[in-house]
């Protein structure tokens, strides 16, 4: 068994996993962002599912640039305190346990090639599509990180938008991307994602074409990384993707535009995700598994 930790902003995901990414024993850590005090609330959590279960390692899901292979965490995010320590050092030395580390949008990824939607797929795209966009890359079943560990990050992709003004992609197409419109329009900062939907379907207008502009925006990008990477699947998460007509909506743009241009090119294989508030969880345990059992 395995202790399963999904660091997150303002708390910290735990569960106990087995081999086959089954999770016991859910719990959550609201934890200060002090590091002393942080490690200590892990530790202290880990003794104790070790009384219970055979505990035989670590697998962290975290934010920023997360080295796996010497389990430093760079960049920023917002748990300051995880930048700096070398986790891997720093757990062992207090629970005596190996430990493995890996980005959150990454965790996601391996959860769906392990045991989700994309199981059994070698080559495949995670797109999460939320206040901002970002991603994951798996070739080969294995996460690509890139040079800069920046492997996956779709929002820095360049657009343009209806101004001819250079956007990044989460600018263009991310869930805030039709929010902000509205907010603008109607110069009331109360909206939110779900209300612009509600409005749309009560036959607000605005709402309306900021929603289709969105859902063509987002496939215009996913056309792009297609032609890009060429993966078997494109899978999308975010809660937006809970939603049960994201999927025939984004085909139907994606028909739309390959419809209007006069190349031959592929039509993307895209999918929603399996995995849903657990995928970090699950992607931690399958990002153990990978370093340290199956070899």
């Amino acid at each position: 068994m395995y202790a399963c930790l999904d660091i997150g902003g303002t708390s910290i995901k735990v569960a106990v996993g087995d081999k086959f990414g089954h999770l016991l024993d859910h719990d959550t850590l609201y934890v200060s962002h002090q590091l002393n005090e942080f490690i200590d609330a892990i530790v202290e959590w880990i003794e104790k599912v070790k009384k219970e279960y055979d505990i035989e390692g670590i697998a962290i899901s975290a934010p920023g640039a997360v080295d796996s292979k010497s389990g430093i965490v760079g960049g920023d995010s917002a748990v300051p305190c995880i930048h700096g320590p070398n986790w891997k050092e720093v757990l062992f030395d207090r629970t005596g346990l190996k430990v493995s580390i890996e980005n959150d949008a990454n965790c996601a990824a391996l959860a769906e090639v392990f045991s989700g939607t994309a199981k059994d797929v070698d080559d495949m795209m995670f797109v999460v599509c939320g206040t901002g966009i970002g991603g994951a890359i798996v070739k080969d079943g294995k996460i690509h990180k890139g040079k800069n560990l920046f492997g996956g990050e779709f929002g820095y992709m360049l657009m343009t938008d209806d101004n001819g003004r250079p956007v990044n992609f989460s600018e263009y197409a991310s869930t805030m991307s039709f929010v902000r419109k509205v907010r603008k329009h109607y110069n009331d900062d109360s909206w939110d994602g779900k209300k612009v939907f509600e409005a749309a379907e009560n036959g607000d207008e605005f709402c309306m074409q900021a929603i289709d502009t969105f859902y063509l925006n987002l496939a215009r990008g996913i056309f792009n990384l297609q032609h890009i990477y060429d993966p078997e699947m494109i899978l999308l998460g975010g809660s937006i993707s809970d939603r049960e007509d994201f999927i025939d909506k984004l085909r139907d743009k994606l028909e739309y535009i390959i419809n209007k241009i006069d190349i031959k090119c592929i039509t993307p294989n895209i999918s929603t995700c399996t995995h849903k508030k657990d995928a970090n969880l699950v992607g931690a345990l399958a990002n153990y598994i990978s370093e340290y059992c199956d070899k």
